[in-house]
């Protein structure tokens, strides 16, 4: 990899700063980086060089000049293909959104890295309307992992990882209503901050439909970044305001690997407590624990709530089939069929309102028990992020009729929304940090999770374990 992509973008702002490095050059070497890498990933679908060339020009003209400049001023970046960027309009995978006019509207957060003077120059691979654990669809095709490009680089911000790993960019926006910012972290080896529900503007988003403004009950934004201090500044700048930092020595941390609801590969299991081993070192005291809270109920009404979200993107034609299909599937929820099932998904997709109203009121008695958690002394949880590591590409059949393999056993594909369920419906921040490498080389991360509105703390814990691991081994491409 060439030494200008391969440093942090911390590194690249103090050699912007130095005028080591021009903002052209630095624009170039990753253009020239995703040349060479990108035609195995496919990560990286739609650039818009003109315009990223002219505004790297205009940064180093007004560096030249002395003047005040943005936190990101020269630093390349690339945006999921499911933010508006205005000459690089959402597509997200769809083919109705292919041929939408090049001139639109940044997203707000594409505005906020912009006015810190970001140079965003192309857009990353995402599945269609950003609803899969993989990164494929019929307009841009499949993107694969940087580690193993037979498996896939998790979704639905996968290209988007799979362009940090690969060096083409040091710095992504991601959004995650399932999992997306964690699942290709962790099977990317980056790391990912999914924020406190509403912390972050979601204007510009698709889904919803492009032009739509719709404040998707479990929808976050958040950074993404090779490292846990790029993705502090890409935070900082995104929330408009620094997050302050504290020692992690006497942190109180849970760890919580084990639950008779979640299926966890063994080698994903051996990779969180090898975490927790390290923030002991690192001075914390780290304690096993059982659930934080009752993870059936958890997952009974985040499957409520979250499958009339994912089907709100379905056809018509679809939606109606669901419709349709429901009071077979209520017998066979009743005689037995769990929520992991085809008849379950259908029964939580097509949920009447009194359905969804009382899974909300389910959440809200979740959400007071983490909060009697942490009152009670914890400073963080830290758990699994998906069942398994990456997986080999699988995309025949719909999401509830796949399957993974887990220690040479097949469980529901949909067991991958188990781990991170408890920060998505209960709105609590989670970050993604590399932690390990199994025997084949495939990264897996671990998931630190904070009580509301405390990304910071969750910040502060990311360090602690990426100082006590050091830097892994990247994709050898």
């Amino acid at each position: 990899m060439n030494d200008l992509v391969a440093k942090t973008a911390r590194e690249m702002i103090e050699d912007l700063a130095a005028r080591r490095v021009s903002a052209e050059e630095l624009l170039d070497a990753h253009v020239a980086r995703c040349e060479a890498v990108n035609p195995r990933l496919n990560a990286v679908v739609a650039t818009d060089l003109d315009r990223a060339r002219s505004e790297a020009r205009a940064t180093d003209a007004a560096r030249a000049k002395g003047e005040t400049l943005g936190a990101l001023a020269g630093v390349p970046m690339t945006v999921k293909d499911c933010f508006d960027v205005d000459g690089l309009p959402s597509v997200a995978g769809n083919p109705a959104f292919a041929n939408r006019p090049k001139r639109c509207a940044d997203a707000d957060l594409v505005k906020a890295v912009r006015a810190a003077g970001a140079i965003v120059w192309c857009k990353t691979n995402v599945p269609l309307m950003a609803g899969d654990f993989q990164s494929y669809n019929a307009v841009y095709g499949t993107t694969n992992n940087p580690y193993d490009q037979a498996r896939t680089p998790g979704g639905s911000s996968g290209g988007a990882a799979a362009a940090l790993a690969a060096g083409i960019t040091p710095l992504e926006i991601g959004s995650d209503i399932g999992g997306s910012l964690r699942h290709p972290a962790n099977f990317c080896g980056v790391a990912s901050l999914k924020p406190t529900w509403s912390q972050l503007p979601m204007r510009g988003h698709v889904p919803p439909p492009p032009g739509m403004h719709v404040e998707f009950d479990l929808g976050v934004a958040g950074p993404m970044a090779r490292t846990i201090g790029d993705l502090r500044l890409l935070y900082d700048v995104m929330a408009a305001a620094p997050t302050p930092t504290r020692p992690v020595k006497g942190a109180r941390i849970a760890l919580w690997t084990d639950d008779p609801e979640f299926p966890l590969a063994t080698d994903v299991r051996a990779a969180i407590e090898t975490a927790g081993a390290a923030l002991v070192r690192q001075g914390a005291s780290v304690e096993r624990i059982a659930a934080p809270v009752d993870t059936k109920a958890l997952m009974d009404s985040y499957f409520t709530l979250l499958a009339p979200i994912i089907s709100s993107g379905f056809p018509e034609e679809v939606y109606a089939m669901l419709n349709g299909a429901r009071a077979a599937c209520l017998e066979a929820v009743e005689a037995g069929a769990d929520r992991y099932s085809p008849a379950g998904y259908i029964v939580a997709s097509t949920a009447p309102y009194r359905d969804i109203a009382a899974a909300q009121t389910v959440r809200q008695r979740l959400k007071d028990q983490l909060e009697a958690f942490f009152d009670d002394g914890w400073d963080a949880i830290l758990s699994p992020i998906t069942t398994v590591p990456a997986f080999p590409h699988t995309q025949d059949g719909q999401l509830t009729e796949r399957t993974l393999d887990c220690d040479n056993q097949r469980v529901a594909y949909l067991h991958a929304l188990d781990w991170i369920a408890l920060a998505t419906s209960l709105h609590a921040p989670a970050i993604a940090a590399p932690v390990a490498r199994t025997t084949t080389g495939l990264p897996i991360g671990a998931q630190i999770i904070t009580r509301w509105d405390n990304e910071a703390r969750a910040l502060d814990i990311a360090e602690a374990l990426e100082r006590e691991i050091g830097p892994l081994p990247g994709p050898l491409l």
